[in-house]
């Protein structure tokens, strides 16, 4: 089965909250989710570098903070010098999620970063895949699928509020379709490596 991990941190909750939303679309396009939560001042990622050997794809998730990504996940990054030179990621499909209190703040630099990052692996990118979900400014909904008009990754706002009440659906509903999508695209991936080359192919 196809395997996608889902490496994240979460400072307050609200990422918890849409890695489930990304896990539940993983399952739903019927591959298995590795949930990999980064905890503060974590400092051995072996067990997450083990899983991710196993999978297919890495859906990356961070809170936004002062405009990048957290502390911990970028601890995460750093320590993934350990694979890096041996290139175990190549190849690998790569995707992310961000959250931050208001509509912007700055959250495209933290998914550029981890575009970027999964790019230093040799890792190819997954995007949303979807067009911009709300371009009437009279409107604040927030029952809309991207609803934050984002390209690279999925975003999502937390308004300041309590995980139990934000990120709202629209948002939750962008990660949930996140999941799916990378999750299609490795199953793909996996039956193009594993499909027999043509006989042609295999003339010396």
């Amino acid at each position: 089965m196809t395997q996608i991990a889902i490496v994240y941190h979460s400072g307050f909750g609200h990422t918890d909250v849409l890695a489930a939303d990304v896990a539940r679309g993983v399952e739903e396009a019927g591959a298995h989710p590795a949930l990999l939560r980064i905890e503060a001042g974590q400092t051995d990622f072996d067990a997450f570098f083990a899983a991710i050997a196993e999978s297919d794809a890495i859906i990356f998730g961070s809170p936004t903070y002062m405009g990048n990504v957290s502390a911990p996940m970028k601890a995460f990054m750093d320590a993934s010098a350990a694979v890096y030179f041996t290139r175990q990621w190549k190849d690998k499909l790569g995707a992310a999620f961000t959250v931050s209190g208001s509509p912007s703040g700055d959250k495209l630099n933290t998914l550029t970063s981890l575009a970027i990052f999964a790019a230093q692996h040799g890792m190819l990118w997954i995007s949303t895949g979807q067009n911009p979900g709300n371009n009437d400014d009279t409107s604040a909904a927030t029952d809309i699928e991207n609803r934050l008009g984002s390209f690279i990754g999925a975003m999502a706002q937390a308004a300041n509020d309590s995980p139990e009440v934000t990120p709202k659906a629209g948002d939750r509903a962008t990660a949930r379709s996140l999941g799916a999508r990378v999750a299609r695209a490795a199953a793909r991936w996996r039956r193009g490596a594993d499909a027999p080359l043509p006989e042609a192919a295999l003339v010396g």
